[in-house]
């Protein structure tokens, strides 16, 4: 049995990666730390974990306070627990990661913290290991992205071919050919066609679609074949 020392404090602490998507492009929330160390800095949305608080509570509470956002998907990612991590002091932080589409949730975000949307290859530098942080959700989100119907969390009920695509493309960093896409994505069935059209982009318009979740849960690999290269995520 290994020996420590007694009474050495260790903190536990949350962190929130929340990503979405506006129609065109995918961001990252980021806020202003309020409190040294680094205070003033770019920062993922965090907090300690109460005594009488479980992780996903803390998770949710946190979120909730520092951005006003609540009822959002939210997953637990990875236990972040190297011992210089915070120079201050011992604390080991439980990520998350939030997706959401900024359209619905725009209204609901507080400015309190300095909450700022930012481009995913623009950000600002971050305090501690969150760029870190941001990349292994990055990774997990192309993982699962690839079995599950993980992205329509970043999309309206509604939505169309051409923001579908772009989302693939944000997420997976990479151009998809358009007609391949759509082809192999009306092949599935999964998708039901509205009569509506979107004509923000031209006056032709384009059509909306929204998921057939039950036909999803049936054929659950069935937007595998969407990603480019997905043999390389399968060791993740």
């Amino acid at each position: 049995m290994i020996e420590h020392t007694i009474g050495s404090r260790m903190l536990v602490a949350i962190d929130c990666i929340i990503f979405g998507f506006d129609g065109v492009n995918l961001k990252i929330l980021l806020i202003k730390r309020g409190f040294e160390v680094e205070r003033g800095r770019w920062s993922l949305m965090g907090g300690f974990v109460g005594a009488d608080e479980s992780l996903d509570d803390a998770a949710n509470n946190i979120l909730k306070e520092l951005t006003g956002l609540k009822g959002v998907y939210l997953e637990q990612l990875h236990v972040f627990g190297s011992p210089n991590r915070d120079p201050q002091e011992r604390v080991v932080s439980v990520a998350y990661f939030a997706l959401i589409d900024i359209h619905k949730y725009e209204e609901q975000l507080n400015d309190r913290y300095q909450a700022e949307w930012f481009m995913i290859g623009e950000m600002p530098g971050l305090i501690f290991d969150h760029t870190e942080m941001i990349k292994r959700a990055q990774q997990k989100i192309r993982y699962k992205a690839a079995l599950h119907p993980l992205l329509f969390e970043l999309l309206p009920e509604k939505f169309t071919i051409p923001q579908l695509q772009s989302l693939y493309e944000a997420v997976y960093n990479t151009t998809i050919d358009k007609r391949n896409f759509l082809r192999k994505l009306t092949g599935t069935g999964l998708l039901i066609k509205l009569e509506e059209k979107d004509k923000s982009a031209s006056r032709k318009g384009a059509f909306y679609f929204k998921l057939n979740k039950q036909k999803y849960r049936d054929n659950f690999q069935a937007f595998f074949n969407f990603i480019p290269n997905p043999d390389h995520l399968i060791g993740e």
